[in-house]
């Protein structure tokens, strides 16, 4: 554990930094050069006078401190994470902190995934030992200069809240010293904390973004207004009935002349309206004529799909992972379970929106993505452009759960689309109805399950099918995550599972619908957490021992695991008496790297299942900002009741039959239960927080209503 935070040195290679004069303010300047020519020579260069990187970094002459994020701010807390890891190593006055979001740029790209993108859970992680090293780079520097202009040794300087003190006390400030820091060559060799010696990394440390997102200055997409982009035109789609279907012809008779109205246009999927103000749009939108081409649309009826998803339940499907079912036959007991869950939506709070202007040799785009590099090529293609013509702001979203970060950039090429046929600005804007409608969801899947334990209440065997649409088949990511038939994102939190299972086989069947579907909060782990930690309550029933002492006799060879469910257990109180009426259930999962326990107490009030305290332990590894950690779980935890109590998305002849938050129910603030977060103390490198709290919390009200009522609920949302 102490040897992962040991002083080590991380090499600084000059083809891949640079420092460069900041053009307006001066000051010191970290980042990534630019692509293109001879990288070896470029990186070799002097950087021209006045020359802008895409930096992480910027130290200003006044002492302020500027960090770019490459990740997109959606309400994880990023733009305060990723800071508090430039400024623990950079030793600078907090206060003066300041964090913007970067633009779309190879040098942002994810460390793991070779793209700039927001997901996984993964943006602390893969900027841990990355946005350290800036920061460490930028100190170093900063010594430099201050020794030189004493003339004393380096080494014997420190820094502290944003000053360099010297040898005999002498003092300069970060500020003063940053132009000579510039000059000098970013040092080739850094030496990071160790992890007793942080002052910031690990301390609850409230949000940057929070006051602008308080006083309403923070500025999100649909905040783009013609005084941040002249002559800004506003455009709402009429898209198809049903997923697949096409425009044959249109008629927009009753639309031109409408006052604000300027252009109706077709594009790939649907008709627009564009206007001069988005209720001009809307209200022409709404009375557009179209006559749709249904034949290549889909079809698909919830029933019908359940009743053929049940079906190839029934018999094995491509083999994930082998096993040797007949050793089911030895089982003293044995327990056979059918589970469904539905369509979800993604439904955030911010609908999606994109603002895009296009000239001859440029375009340039407002949007909160998920998915930068490829939202970027998809809108160079459309314009006909290369990617680096195309200049892509990224602005704060308000929420996304995966729905930006689509590979088919969706919404945005519809956008680029617009605004190139308008041959003016445009900000494009879903309603939630167009969304909720017309989106990506979460896939519909049934698993059936049949697994025994013995005399001694140990697992024999397990034979586990799934059945359900991939996300994955048909984009960019296929090549590497389906692999013989088997989509990862389908099977994940199964095939890999932390129990020890003996004779455990998973088999896929890989349906198509004609529905898209696309990653939501915790992807597969949103369905397999709940089949998975809901069959081991059952078995541990049919073996008459306790659920949690169940589970942690088959976590022997993951004592992590077992640590995380014995926090939460301890600290809900586990075994004690309960009110009359109210009833505890658990589950634990882990998902991106993090383990994740959650104990539900639950009640039943006027026939409504009434969620009243939910205890839960993480260990996401080094905890970086504590207050963010806690609020992700609070959050994950409200997102997957929400799903487990309310969600779902139905069709009926391929038209989705929801529409907004009356018929596709969120969690209500007088529904929220009592949250409490703890953290395991870890000496591992941080990994994912955004979604492992969301897993477990279905299973854990799941196992609790069995406990209060006996009667087993597999079918998501619960009815009882």
């Amino acid at each position: 554990m102490k040897q992962l935070f040991q002083t080590t040195p991380v090499p600084m290679k000059r083809r891949q930094f640079l420092k460069a004069t900041a053009a307006a303010t001066g000051g010191l300047v970290i980042g990534f050069t630019l692509p293109g020519g001879n990288k070896m020579a470029a990186a070799q260069a002097a950087p021209a006078p006045n020359t802008t990187p895409n930096a992480f970094l910027r130290i200003a002459r006044d002492g302020s401190v500027t960090v770019q994020v490459k990740h997109l701010e959606f309400g994880q807390g990023v733009m305060t994470s990723l800071p508090m890891l430039v400024a623990e190593e950079l030793d600078c006055d907090w206060s003066k902190v300041r964090a913007e979001l970067a633009p779309a740029a190879p040098q942002f790209a994810h460390t793991m995934f070779g793209m700039q993108m927001t997901g996984g859970s993964s943006s602390v992680a893969n900027s841990w030992t990355q946005m350290r090293t800036v920061g460490a780079a930028a100190r170093t520097m900063l010594v430099s200069a201050a020794a030189s202009k004493w003339k004393v040794d380096a080494a014997r300087c420190r820094t502290e809240n944003g000053v360099v003190i010297g040898p005999t006390g002498q003092k300069e400030g970060y500020g003063t010293l940053a132009d000579a820091a510039n000059a000098l060559p970013v040092p080739t060799s850094i030496k990071l904390k160790d992890a007793k010696d942080f002052k910031i990394i690990g301390k609850p440390t409230r949000r940057i973004d929070a006051p602008a997102k308080i006083d309403g200055s923070a500025k999100f997409g649909l905040d783009v207004t013609d005084k941040l982009v002249p002559n800004l035109h506003t455009a709402v789609v009429l898209h198809p009935p049903i997923f697949g279907a096409r425009v044959k012809r249109f008629d927009a008779s009753k639309v031109n002349g409408l006052p604000g109205v300027t252009h109706v246009i077709q594009t790939a999927n649907g008709v627009a309206v564009v206007a001069k103000s988005f209720w001009a749009a809307k209200t022409g939108r709404d009375l557009l004529v179209v006559e749709w081409d249904l034949e290549p649309g889909s079809k698909a009826n919830t029933a019908d799909l359940k009743k053929s998803y049940r079906e190839l339940a029934q018999k094995p499907g491509v083999v994930a992972k082998p096993g040797n079912v007949d050793a089911l036959k030895a089982a003293a007991k044995t327990v056979t379970a059918e589970f469904e869950v539905p369509f979800l939506a993604h439904a955030p709070m911010e609908p999606l929106n994109c603002t895009v202007s296009v000239k001859p040799d440029s375009c340039e785009i407002w949007v909160g993505s998920q998915f930068q590099t490829v939202d970027q090529g998809a809108a160079a293609k459309i314009v006909g452009l290369k990617p680096e013509q195309v200049k892509l702001n990224t602005m704060i979203a308000g929420g996304g759960f995966g729905r930006r970060a689509n590979p088919t950039s969706d919404y945005v090429i519809e956008a680029v689309e617009i605004a190139k046929a308008a041959k003016v600005p445009v900000k494009t804007v879903w309603t939630r109805e167009d969304d909720i409608k017309g989106g990506y969801y979460r896939p519909m899947y049934v698993h059936r399950v049949n697994a025994g334990v013995d005399g001694a209440g140990k697992i024999v065997g397990w034979d586990h099918t799934i059945v359900g649409q991939s996300i994955i088949s048909g984009t960019a990511f296929e090549p590497m995550m389906v692999k013989g038939g088997i989509d990862a994102t389908s099977v994940e939190g199964v095939t890999d599972t932390p129990y020890d299972i003996p004779n455990m086989q998973t088999s896929l069947h890989t349906t198509q619908t004609g529905v898209p579907v696309l990653w939501w909060r915790s992807v597969g782990h949103t369905h397999t957490a709940f089949v998975m930690e809901t069959m081991m309550d059952d078995l541990a029933k049919a073996a008459g021992k306790d659920p949690v002492a169940f589970r942690r006799d088959h976590l022997g060879k993951h004592p992590r695991i077992a640590n995380v469910l014995t926090m939460a257990a301890e600290k809900s109180g586990w075994g004690s008496a309960l009110p009359l009426g109210v009833a505890r259930g658990v589950a634990v999962h882990e998902s991106f790297g993090t383990i994740c326990a959650q104990v539900a107490e639950v009640s039943l009030e006027n026939g409504k299942i009434k969620v009243r305290r939910v205890v839960a332990a993480i260990d996401c590894g080094l905890a970086v900002n504590p207050l963010t950690i806690s609020a992700q779980v609070e959050s994950a935890i409200a997102f997957g009741l929400s799903a487990a109590l309310y969600g779902q998305v139905t069709l009926k002849d391929g038209v989705v039959e929801q529409s907004n938050f009356h018929d596709y129910p969120v969690l209500r603030i007088a529904d929220m239960p009592k949250i409490e977060v703890h953290i395991v103390a870890s000496g591992a490198p941080p990994s994912g927080v955004g979604e492992p709290g969301t897993p477990p919390i279905a299973p854990a009200v799941s196992n609790a209503l069995f406990a209060l009522t006996g009667k087993r609920l597999r079918e998501l949302p619960f009815k009882v």
